[in-house]
């Protein structure tokens, strides 16, 4: 889902970033990405009160749904819902493939792709660029991107990160972004630290290992994976500093208004199988198992993963699952023009529509 030069340069920097958004769209597949792959998809399947959903109709819409890195226990309301028939029971034939952001971005405003979960910090810039792309439902409240170590590192705010060596997956993204905006809130920049990259996301063995002193990371994954071990661990959050829009459901302005009523029938069935999960997790890795059988060789990690996940899709606030905060997302734009990440204006219409989620 989600992913990562120091901005002396600012405005080069930024249209350098969009850039290497767009020129990541190839036919190929991402390297370390499990690539294009259906979830399974029966002629019936068994709801979660036991009950078996009726297949999908002859007639149905099919949707090409872009999810993150690799299969993942942080995605099981899309497998619940396309396990217990909400998708079919709403007119849908749906598929799934897992991308970078960097690849999934390009390929949603192209229509390659109809359906993605991406960061809002990276609608934003594309947006900018024009990529013709439109946030349409929340899913992580809370952003979860975050930097985070070891706390014997002693670092604990982020003016502590000055001289310190920080791995990050790469230069792109809702992580890199996340980061350049930490250390522009203790007036710091990416010249005042040593970036070191792991593009095979090995950033969190680094911190593990002592090879770096902090990594960029997901509140919902590698920390918790490093205190699992015994590690006591410092996280630092952006929320601190501004509001950045997390992941949400993104499609291109064509794929709105050509399959609009589709699109509102894969949010509505995406945000009942989320507060299934989120009453129920077992479920949710239950589905997740299913689609990876691989997770459930550690089930209490993966509840972990997803008890964290849950959180960050509720946030605070007490808002509906999915409802868009115009106010947040005009904040965050407001502070990502101020770091030179927006090339050229944009409003926050040009960014959302909040058609297809209640009480935004």
């Amino acid at each position: 889902m989600i992913s990562h030069r120091s901005f002396g340069a600012r405005g080069a920097v930024a249209i350098a970033l969009v850039t290497a958004i767009v020129g990541a769209c190839t036919p190929s597949v991402s390297p370390g990405s499990s690539g294009a792959s259906a979830a399974p998809s029966a002629p019936s399947s068994v709801g979660p009160s036991g009950s078996v959903a009726s297949g999908s109709p002859v007639d149905a819409t099919s949707l090409t749904v872009g999810l993150g890195y690799i299969p993942s226990v942080q995605f099981a309301p899309f497998y619940l819902a396309q396990q217990a028939g909400y998708y079919a029971a709403e007119g849908l034939t749906v598929t799934f493939q897992n991308e970078i952001d960097a690849n999934l971005v390009p390929k949603v405003g192209q229509g390659a792709v109809d359906l993605g979960l991406s960061d809002g910090t990276s609608v934003i810039p594309a947006v900018s660029q024009g990529i013709p792309l439109r946030y349409l439902a929340t899913v992580y409240r809370q952003f979860p991107s975050i930097v985070f170590g070891k706390a014997s590192s002693g670092i604990k705010t982020a003016a502590d990160l000055k001289g310190k060596k920080i791995g990050i997956p790469g230069r792109y993204g809702s992580s890199w972004i996340m980061l350049q905006a930490l250390l522009a809130s203790a007036k710091l920049t990416t010249d005042d630290v040593t970036i070191v990259e792991y593009p095979d996301f090995g950033q969190g063995a680094a911190v593990a290992q002592g090879a770096v002193d902090a990594a960029t990371g997901f509140v919902n994954n590698e920390p918790i994976q490093l205190q699992r071990s015994g590690t006591k661990v410092f996280i630092l959050r952006i929320d601190n500093v501004t509001p950045l829009p997390g992941p949400g459901l993104i499609a291109s302005t064509a794929t709105v208004a050509s399959k609009h009523d589709a699109i509102a029938g894969f949010v509505r069935a995406t945000l009942r199988a989320m507060e299934d999960v989120a009453a129920d997790p077992a479920k949710g890795v239950d589905a997740a198992v299913a689609v990876e059988p691989t997770l459930g060789q550690d089930r209490d990690l993966q509840t972990a993963i997803l008890t964290a996940t849950i959180d960050a899709w509720q946030g605070s606030g007490g808002a509906e699952l999915g409802t868009i905060d115009r106010t947040s997302w005009q904040k965050s734009l407001d502070f990502m023009t101020s770091l030179g990440l927006v090339p050229n204006p944009v409003t926050v219409d040009d960014l959302v529509t909040e058609e297809f989620v209640p009480g935004s």
